[in-house]
């Protein structure tokens, strides 16, 4: 589980994932699998979850229903491919989509840690010399009036900068206590989904999750309206969800895919034209799919895009405090050699 999550983590469901889809096409039956998975995994939680669903399902519970009672611990996008797989008999390929979902979302994750380190390690430096440097030159006195004691001002920096952690320590405890109670999606989501650049990643990924789980849920025989509803919920974006699900209403009426998210902004043009195309071609599934896999492009080349920018504006940031600094000393400097004079 992560810090601001309950759920198992993205690197702990590739294992998973993959081991359930290997052990299930090899023709174990999935109680033995479930087992074998359990006693490989080394995540707690996933082991607890596992032996649950399997003691549900021995007492007669079908595996969606049992995965469901766990969806405190389990990503919305596991429980509904799995449920569906299971009603249409295509748990085989439900498992193996599962597999190759997370495992393209951990090389998404790796790459994006990857590109962060370099500006994390920028920041840091410059949070922690500029503050080093700021404090000693408001603490020279050029008039030679006040002895300065370097040990002193060592450990008036360090007090500094343990007020600052402890800061910051309670900063991130609140995040966690609002992400665990369910109101940091919130906030979170609403500065995803409108700040520029975040947002252009934010709106294709959730897109490439949406028209990905759509596409296989109606394969998979599911009613459109259910398609739709369990599609929205794994974009794990309120707002975006919000108004995926406006399309519902419509459909229930007897509206068309077209017709129903015409009134949605979280749609791109290029997904309203396949859609329509799937829609009149009748290979919707494959329309569906071919969108999914265009906006997950698109996503990852937005992550490289927003890398970008906020490296630039992480430059810029690094030069304006050097340069505050470099005028904040000669300031000080002339100002107290006018002073003597």
């Amino acid at each position: 589980m992560g810090l601001l999550s309950s759920k198992i983590n993205t690197k702990n469901m590739v294992p998973m994932c993959r081991q359930l889809a290997t052990t299930y096409d090899a023709g174990i039956p999935i109680l033995r699998g479930l087992a074998l998975v359990k006693e490989s995994t080394q995540d707690r939680s996933a082991r607890e979850v596992l032996q649950s669903i399997a003691d549900q399902v021995k007492n007669g519970e079908t595996l969606g229903g049992a995965a469901r009672k766990h969806e405190k611990r389990l990503p919305a996008y596991f429980i509904e491919l799995l449920s569906a797989g299971e009603r249409s008999g295509q748990l085989a390929v439900m498992l193996r989509d599962l597999a190759a979902y997370y495992e393209d979302q951990l090389a998404m994750r790796r790459s994006i840690i990857g590109a962060m380190v370099y500006p994390i390690f920028q920041l840091s430096a410059a949070w922690f010399l500029g503050t080093f440097a700021l404090r000693l030159i408001s603490q020279l006195d050029f008039t030679g009036k006040t002895a300065f004691s370097f040990e002193a001002y060592l450990r008036d920096y360090f007090t500094f900068q343990a007020k600052a952690m402890l800061v910051f320590a309670i900063i991130v405890g609140v995040a966690i206590v609002l992400s665990r109670l369910g109101i940091f999606q919130w906030i979170w989501g609403w500065f995803a989904t409108f700040m520029w650049p975040i947002k252009n990643v934010t709106r294709k990924f959730a897109l490439a999750r949406f028209f990905r789980s759509l596409s296989l849920l109606i394969g998979s025989g599911m009613h459109i309206r259910a398609c739709i509803e369990n599609s929205a919920a794994v974009t794990v974006n309120p707002y975006i969800q919000r108004d995926l699900l406006k399309a519902v209403p419509f459909v229930s009426d007897g509206a068309t895919l077209v017709q129903a998210f015409s009134g949605s902004r979280t749609l791109t043009p290029m997904a309203r034209q396949m859609l329509l195309v799937g829609e009149q071609s009748g290979n919707l599934e494959q329309a569906l799919m071919k969108v999914s896999s265009y906006h997950l492009e698109e996503a990852n080349h937005a992550v490289k895009v927003a890398m970008r920018v906020s490296n630039v504006f992480l430059l810029l940031a690094i030069a304006s405090l050097v340069g505050y600094i470099y005028i904040k000393f000669f300031t000080t400097y002339y100002g107290n050699l006018m002073n003597i004079g």
